[in-house]
């Protein structure tokens, strides 16, 4: 009986199922960075994860199923940045300079996921949905976060929406920067940082003392 391959032909190993969805959403992630939900085509996301769209299909039922799982993934693994890295025994500003490296180290590893999470507009109103869904469920771990840090009361003041407001500073800087960082890669990820510290931490630390602006 003849053999299936040739001899001294390497023999090409079968990706397991898991392994395949890595393809899948790896590509995805890039199609829908550049072109935006509406104009990324399961064609293009197949091609570009080497396999055809029966195979695509196979994974994940439509290309709206493909782009949620994609907001759950990515979110969630920013959310597990914070988790893992703002806790611990050191000094508040080392701690959130810590975790800020670990933000952008996320971002500088998954570009094209933050354009797609922080810039694309779907139009569409179930995904959309889902995306507020998905953000809002990232904005309350953060904001519970926030609430642990010592001096946070200050940072609350006497209105029930102001750490909500707080945080919605951090998380729209934190994004717009990241969004800036894309179209200037040449930036070192240090510098980055050093620059949302800057922006971010200096003003917090002042207000974790208890010092507020008040109108003149």
């Amino acid at each position: 009986m003849a053999s299936a391959t040739p001899a001294g032909a390497p023999r090409r190993r079968r990706l397991s199922a898991q392994a395949r969805r890595e393809l899948i959403e790896r590509a995805a992630t890039e199609v829908f960075a550049e072109r935006g939900y509406h104009r990324a085509s399961v064609d293009e996301i197949a091609r570009r994860a080497g396999i055809t769209p029966p195979v695509l299909y196979d994974h994940f039922a439509s290309k709206r199923a493909l782009h949620g799982r994609l907001l759950e993934r990515h979110y969630g693994e920013l959310r597990e940045v914070w988790r893992t890295s703002l806790p611990g025994p050191e000094p508040a500003g080392e701690r959130i300079g810590r975790a800020f490296d670990a933000w952008f180290a996320y971002v500088e590893a998954n570009p094209y996921a933050c354009r797609m999470l922080f810039r694309d507009a779907t139009g569409d109103p179930e995904l959309q949905a889902l995306h507020r869904e998905v953000e809002n469920r990232s904005r309350a771990e953060g904001l519970h976060l926030l609430a642990d840090e010592p001096g946070s009361e200050h940072l609350a003041g006497p209105q029930p929406l102001q750490l909500q407001m707080a945080w919605e500073i951090f998380r729209g800087s934190l994004q717009a920067l990241a969004l800036w960082w894309y179209e200037h890669p040449e930036v070192p990820r240090v510098d980055v940082v050093a620059t949302a510290m800057d922006a971010l931490w200096t003003g917090f630390e002042r207000v974790r003392e208890g010092e507020r602006w008040r109108p003149g």
